[in-house]
């Protein structure tokens, strides 16, 4: 969990960064390439909680290989399609 408050503190450092773009009335593509930027990140976050919950869910403290597998095909198929 401490890799998901790092990287939500990351997000909030982005967000920071955008009002102070706002306030200084940078161009639209640079708000919009700092929008994609948090975007992404929020995505990569949104990814390791479900990871972590169906590995919570599926596996329940046991050492199961075809779990282990399933959840690894899981990830890829998340990390994809929040990208």
């Amino acid at each position: 969990m401490a890799d998901v408050k790092a990287r939500l503190k990351r997000v909030e450092g982005q967000a920071r960064g955008l009002q102070k773009m706002l306030d200084e009335a940078r161009s639209c593509e640079e708000i919009l390439t700092q929008l994609s930027a948090m975007r992404s990140a929020i995505g990569s976050i949104a990814t390791i909680l479900m990871v972590e919950n169906l590995e919570a869910c599926l596996l329940d403290g046991r050492d199961d290989p075809s779990a282990q597998e399933a959840i690894a095909r899981a990830k890829k198929l998340f990390a994809g399609f929040v990208r």
